[in-house]
């Protein structure tokens, strides 16, 4: 005899997507898939996507299965239909659309960096808070399963007190003087889109990770520099000076004490996405590498001696952390299920990093070029916004 199974009836919640690049496609992927693998109390649904060109927009609804598409965001943020605003557009939008989504009561999703500068993303926090809507930074390598086991590690005590960070993010795709600047595929290049170069790009993503887990940054000393000064522009066909800086080092002093050294480059020949992180402490280190992101390595000095050494932990067991929603033991998940695990978390309204929290990371790139600039340690205030 055949029986009907019936499921739990789950809240909808209908998603606004603005922008259809490349963050566009693994923002939709998660929302797609979460409900497959995790046990969450809404039900997304793609209602509208957004972009400037129109066929983009039509081609882009079809393959990923959404209602409906625009070509003006506003439409999106005015619909009473939708519940979800979420941005994945080029830095130079994202607080005006966070403070309207915020005004009409949507809860906001916003890619990284989340303002150019920090006194732009103070405004979008103070609009989400006073609004009182949800809302979340895609900052998605705190989701990677060895990140997450990293955090429950410190946070348990195992390294004891913490002596040293340091993390680099290194890529190459700007060697070219013949790359231009500007437009639909380069905006990363031009400072009044981006606000910054590899700061606000690359090193934003490692200050995030410091910051959840080791804590807040006091002071840096930083050195910045663009290696081609001009580049013809995609829009105007002129060559303009190149505002951004292609790449980005710093020294750090925690608040715990600890020392720290970041850097970051588009000129590093042969890397596509190098980032690594490593943290020593009293007890015990830990190394994680973008390139093996399932594996974490890990030294504790309080091991018996003559079997002491580095150990490589390979997370795919279903007492690590997100695992058992996936596969059996030995089979490993990418770059893209960091995204649905955020989206997973944050339907079970755990909402971190919110837009205060990544406000606290563009504090400190704020800090960092303005280091770069004075050639002086500079402090990393709450009142750095201001500046």
């Amino acid at each position: 005899m055949l029986t009907v199974g019936t499921n739990m009836a789950k809240q909808p919640l209908n998603i606004g997507l603005i922008g259809c690049g490349f963050m566009g496609r693994t923002h939709s992927n998660a929302f797609r898939q979460v409900s497959h693998f995790f046990d969450t109390s809404f039900q997304p649904v793609l209602k509208a996507v957004c972009a400037r060109n129109a066929q983009a927009a039509s081609d882009f609804s079809q393959r990923w299965g959404y209602e409906i598409h625009a070509t003006d965001w506003r439409t999106l943020v005015e619909s009473r239909d939708i519940d979800l605003i979420d941005i994945a557009t080029p830095n130079d939008t994202h607080c005006e659309i966070a403070i309207a989504a915020a005004q009409a009561g949507k809860m906001v999703m916003c890619e990284k960096p989340l303002g150019r500068t920090a006194a732009e993303s103070m405004r979008m926090v103070e609009a989400v808070e006073k609004a009182g809507v949800r809302n979340m930074v895609w900052y998605n390598y705190r989701r990677v399963p060895a990140v997450t086991l990293l955090k429950i590690l410190i946070d348990e005590g195992r390294f004891g007190r913490i002596f040293h960070y340091r993390a680099k993010f290194l890529q190459d795709w700007t060697i070219s003087r013949d790359l231009p600047q500007g437009g639909a595929g380069l905006w990363r290049l031009d400072a009044s889109v981006a606000g910054s170069g590899v700061t606000g790009d690359l090193l934003a993503h490692a200050i995030d990770t410091a910051l959840w887990l080791n804590g807040p940054i006091d002071e840096v000393s930083a050195m910045t520099e663009t290696f081609i000064k001009e580049r013809k522009h995609t829009l105007t066909g002129q060559v303009q000076p190149v505002g951004i800086d292609d790449a980005s080092a710093f020294l750090g002093r925690f608040e715990n004490g600890s020392l720290a050294t970041f850097e970051a480059t588009r000129y590093a020949r042969g890397h596509k996405a190098l980032y690594t992180l490593e943290i020593n402490g009293e007890h015990a280190s830990a190394i994680w590498d973008l390139h093996d992101l399932h594996r974490l390595q890990y030294f504790d000095h309080r091991d018996e001696g003559r079997l002491r050494g580095w150990r490589s932990i390979h997370l795919t067991d279903s007492d690590h952390p997100y695992m058992k929603q996936w596969w059996v033991p030995g089979l490993q998940i990418g770059y893209e299920h960091t995204f649905i695990h955020q989206f997973a978390d944050f339907l079970n309204h755990n909402d971190s990093p919110n837009f205060r929290e990544a406000h606290a990371t563009d504090l400190v790139t704020d800090a960092v070029l303005a280091s770069a600039s004075k050639h002086a340690w500079c402090t990393v205030t709450q009142d750095q916004e201001k500046e």
